[in-house]
This record gives structure tokens, C-alpha cells and sequence, in this order.
């Protein structure tokens, strides 16, 4: 095909070891690579040439054995034989969105995770901005996701009882002559339906205390904030009170396809029987559509890490701030930037910042990488403190060769739908993916799109005792006097909070589950003082030794006991 022999020409050009080939109406490259730049090069030459679907990267890295996943501790049999409607591969924000979306039909919805609780990876690992989507070239999936699912999340806020902001997002320029190019950025906005409009060197100053740019900018004010775990945990319980059964620590190892279409779905706790399959496994999402037959794009992983301030720091800045880059998300420059970002939570994050890796799950931080967040990002609010980082984290992002959204019905395997290559903006876009996955799910199982009469689109979240008024609190701590009783000082969670937890739709027992739902130990100290009380509610509700308490699951035990006769 052309597309495979102008691809073939450019990567003998650079002198790489590489051949182009037809697969599956997309590219697929092979060969040996001497460092992992340069398998990143071949797949980006082939994505600039169009034509194809998409890039397939077999390149192999000389010397470099397979990559090692992790994999729940658990083997058995319980859910071999089970037949759902609909089973949903992945427990991020946008499987979470398509298993409350598909409740909403009259079809049967079963969800896998592989890891120990949902939310844990991408979903929980990001800033959870609600992106204006002004960066986004037009016409690509991104902004057509982004736009949709920006205007559903005040909806969402109230069913779902997750709180949101809208603070804005001002984009700094960096030098005068940017704030020439507006009247582009505008007339970009109005194409994707975004407001924006323009802030002077002097209105700047309502935003941030002390900026550390004094050429103006432009506000984006649909840009908004809210706890992406919490709200991929909040969809997931509502999908669970609506009839989903979502299995966490089970992995999908195989798939049969037959005549084009899955049959079974092999995982570490049996054989499942599903009518259609929904990929929304991550950064393993093109490993999960080779098994389905139907791969025609490679997860590169891109790690960013961000640092996490103390809440002292937040009024410093009084929505989102970030500098003007000419290359958006989805072109050359591979990352929108990062930027100074006010959480939900009222911390502040940096970051973050964007480093290709070998490894899907390598969530690593290294002094280098949060000395160039802070360095980079500290310069639009100089005001800010190395002092004020409290914590800092990494995530790996599932980005794809030509840097979309993989979001469609299998041309190939006909019962197969993929929500891939999800990346920023995922949470923004994902209750809007959701509605279209749910869609042609249901229509492959039932062939037209009947309700489910019951659906029940609200969820009733955990009481928070510092954000109540005296009355409203001392009413509840009457009812409750565990409610009363302050685990965490630094976020004023109570033991009530951490025992509700433990009993929503989706039941945890790790230390980290408990975290994320109520923010238990994610204060200054990050649990020094509070995490062994924590251990102690966890043990004395659900009846285990305080041995068995884990932090992140089988393997994670927060205070292992040695074993009877070891020294």
C-alpha cells in the first residue's frame, strides 16, 4: 500500500532498523531498536503519514526482556461460567462512566478489574481538571469527547453527590507578541464551542497573587476541578446500586474468537461468557484488542509526575494557571504543558510533567523529575514554596501513536466496542464516551435501545463533618457519635467517615481505598499519626486481625506479623 511504502522510505532515511508492513488495515512496524527514542521515532513517522488506521509498534529493544505485569494474588474459579450482556474491561474513570451508562438499558453489566480497588491508576494518578479543551485541535476526538463531556459534569455533580469548581483556566502568555495570536485562539474556541476571552497584564492579577508573567493572557472559564478517584468511585457505586457486579482483582488473561466474533473471556477467577465486550483496559488496551482480534494502534506509556502543596498554599492562586504553548495535546509537542492546578481539595498541584517510558505501569518518582515540575511551573506563581509540597505522585498515561482517542465499534470482531488511548483529557471526556459505548453496546446485545424502568441515576455520598455547620454536625454526631470522634486531624475526618466507607456498594478493606473515598491520611503528615487508628476501625469493622490490613491490597499488609517460627 503507499501509506506503508512512503513510511518505509522515511524510517531508511533515519537510518533505523525498522520495516513498515500492512496489518490490519494499519501499520505495523518491526524490527530491533538500540534505545527505546528510537522505537518512539518509528512510531511517530508512521502516525505522520496518513492513511492507515493506525500504528502497530512490534519494534523490539535490543536487550530488553518482556515486560512483567502486575497481577492480582488470586487464582480460583468463582466467576467461571457467568454470562453478562456486557462485560467492561477496566475500572478507570471511563469504564466506570460506561458500566453506569449501560445500567441504564435493560441489559445485564459485569466489570473487571485487575487491580485491588477501581480508580486506582490513571483515574487516581492526574490533576482532575474538567478541560475547557482550548488546546485540542479541532475535529479530533479529544475536543469532540472533551466538549460534550465538560458540559455533563454539573449534571453528574448533583446525581452523583461528587463536588465540582469551575474556576477557570488562565493561560499565561510568555512573551507580548502571543496576545496577537487571540483573535486565532478565539475564533478556535468558537469552532469547538469554548468560551474564552482576553485577561490583561493587570487583570492577571486577579487570578494569581503574584504572577510571574506580566504579559496578560485569556481565560478559559469552563474549565473546572474535581477529585477524579472520587468520581470514578461515585459512578462505579451508582452502576453497583443499579445491578453491575464489578469484580476487582481479576485480569483478563485470553480471549476466543471465533468467526469474528468473542465467545469467552479468559481471567484468573474463571471463563466468562459475555454478548459484547468493552475495552477499557488503560494502558493495556491494545494488548486487550490483539486478544480481540482487532489491534490496530500501541499504548506508548507517558509518565507524569506532579507535586502535591499544602492547603496553606492555595490561595495563592485562584484557579488554574498555565502557559500559552503553540503545540496542543494533540500535535507535535506531545503534552499540554502542565500548569499550577487548584484541586477540589484545596491543595495545589504542580505539574505535570510528561516522560516516555518502556514501562505500562512504572508509577516511579525521582528528585530530578519534581526539582523540573516545581522549577517549570513554580515560575507562573513565584510565590510558591518548595516547603509547601506535602507529597507528589506519578501516573502513566495510555497514549497512542497519532495521539486520539481510540473510541468506536470493532470493524473486525463484531461484538467488540474499545474506548482506547485514553489520555488527558480522559475525565472530561469520559461521561461522554460512555454514552456512545453504552449505546452500541446495548444495540449489539439487544439489537434497539431499551430502558431499564428502575434506573436510579443518584448516589448518596459520605457525610462530610468539616464541611457541616455547627448544628448540621452536632444533629448528626446525636445520631452518631462516631461522627464525633476526629481520626485524621489534618483533613478532620471522623470515625464515622472511614466506617461508612467501609460499607458502600463497593466494599474495600485496604488503607488506600479508605484514602481515597474520605481523605483519611492525605494531609500534611500523609498518615504518620492516623493510619494505625485507621488499621484498627478497619480490623475491628470487617472482623480480620490487624495483621491481614493492607494498604493496596493482597501483598501490601500495613503491619505483617512474622510467621510462626521464623526468626
Amino acid at each position: 500500500m503507499a501509506f506503508v511504502e512512503k513510511i518505509n522510505k522515511k524510517l531508511k532515511k533515519k537510518g533505523l532498523n525498522v520495516t513498515a508492513s500492512e496489518y490490519n488495515g494499519a501499520v505495523r512496524l518491526t524490527g530491533e531498536a538500540d534505545s527505546w527514542e528510537e522505537v518512539l521515532e518509528a512510531g511517530r513517522i508512521a502516525a505522520h503519514v496518513r492513511g492507515s488506521r493506525g500504528v502497530v509498534n512490534d519494534c523490539r529493544l535490543k536487550g530488553r526482556s518482556p515486560e512483567t505485569v502486575r497481577m492480582p494474588k488470586n487464582e480460583d474459579k468463582s466467576l467461571e461460567g457467568i454470562a453478562p450482556d456486557v462485560l467492561v474491561i477496566g475500572g478507570g474513570i471511563v469504564g466506570a462512566a460506561i458500566t453506569r451508562e449501560l445500567t441504564r438499558y435493560a441489559v445485564t453489566v459485569a466489570v473487571v478489574e485487575k487491580e485491588y480497588d477501581v480508580g486506582t491508576a490513571q483515574s487516581a494518578r492526574n490533576d482532575g481538571m474538567i478541560h475547557a479543551g482550548i488546546d485540542l485541535k479541532p475535529d479530533c476526538k479529544k475536543v469532540k469527547y472533551n466538549v460534550r463531556g465538560n458540559k455533563m459534569y454539573d449534571a453528574l455533580s448533583k446525581e452523583l453527590d461528587v463536588p465540582i469548581e469551575r474556576p477557570g483556566q488562565l493561560v499565561l502568555y510568555t512573551a507580548g507578541w502571543q496576545k496577537l495570536i487571540f483573535p486565532l485562539i478565539k475564533l478556535r474556541g468558537l469552532r469547538n464551542g469554548i468560551p474564552v476571552y482576553p485577561v490583561s497584564p493587570r487583570g492577571v492579577k486577579e487570578y494569581v497573587r503574584e504572577p510571574g508573567l506580566g504579559f496578560g493572557g485569556f481565560m478559559c472559564p469552563s474549565a473546572g476541578i474535581v477529585s477524579p478517584y472520587l468520581m470514578t468511585i461515585a459512578l462505579m457505586e451508582n452502576a453497583a446500586h443499579n445491578g453491575a457486579k464489578v469484580y476487582v482483582d481479576t485480569a483478563v488473561t485470553g480471549m476466543e474468537v471465533k468467526e469474528h466474533k468473542i465467545v469467552s473471556v479468559a481471567t484468573n477467577r474463571g471463563t466468562i461468557y459475555p454478548k459484547a465486550v468493552v475495552n477499557a483496559a488503560g494502558v493495556f488496551s491494545d494488548r486487550i484488542a490483539e486478544m480481540a482480534g482487532d489491534r490496530h494502534f500501541t499504548i506508548h506509556p507517558r509518565r507524569g509526575v506532579e507535586a502535591v502543596l499544602d492547603q496553606k498554599a492555595y490561595p495563592k492562586a485562584k484557579c488554574v494557571l498555565g502557559k500559552f504553548v503553540i503545540s496542543g495535546s494533540s500535535g507535535s509537542g506531545h503534552t499540554k504543558g502542565g500548569g499550577v492546578i487548584v484541586s477540589i481539595d484545596h491543595n495545589l498541584l504542580l505539574g505535570p510533567s510528561a516522560k516516555e517510558c518502556a514501562e505500562r505501569e512504572n508509577e516511579a518518582t525521582t528528585r530530578e523529575e519534581l526539582d523540573e515540575v516545581f522549577e517549570k511551573q513554580s515560575r507562573l506563581a513565584p510565590e510558591l514554596k518548595r516547603s509547601d509540597i506535602i507529597t507528589y505522585f506519578a501516573g502513566t498515561r495510555a497514549a497512542t501513536y497519532e495521539e486520539d482517542f481510540v473510541v468506536e465499534k470493532s470493524a473486525v470482531t463484531t461484538n467488540f466496542i474499545q474506548a482506547a488511548g485514553i489520555q488527558s483529557p480522559g475525565v472530561t471526556a469520559a461521561p461522554a464516551i460512555a454514552e456512545d459505548v453504552a449505546r452500541w453496546a446495548v444495540q449489539e446485545v439487544l439489537g434497539e435501545l431499551r430502558k431499564n424502568p428502575s434506573f436510579d441515576p443518584v448516589r448518596k455520598g459520605i457525610p462530610v463533618v468539616r464541611e457541616m455547620s455547627g448544628e448540621t454536625r452536632a444533629r448528626l454526631i446525636a445520631e452518631n457519635p462516631d461522627f464525633g470522634e476526629i481520626v485524621c486531624r489534618c483533613e478532620q475526618i471522623s470515625k464515622g467517615e472511614i466506617i461508612a466507607a467501609l460499607h458502600t456498594p463497593l466494599k474495600v478493606d485496604s488503607v488506600d481505598a479508605v484514602k481515597r473515598r474520605v481523605r483519611a491520611g492525605m494531609g500534611r503528615c500523609q498518615g504518620g499519626f492516623c493510619q494505625p487508628t485507621v488499621v484498627r476501625i478497619i480490623s475491628e469493622e470487617l472482623g480480620i486481625p490487624p495483621e491481614q490490613v493492607t494498604k493496596k491490597g493482597a501483598g501490601s499488609e500495613v503491619a505483617p506479623y512474622p510467621k510462626r517460627g521464623s526468626v
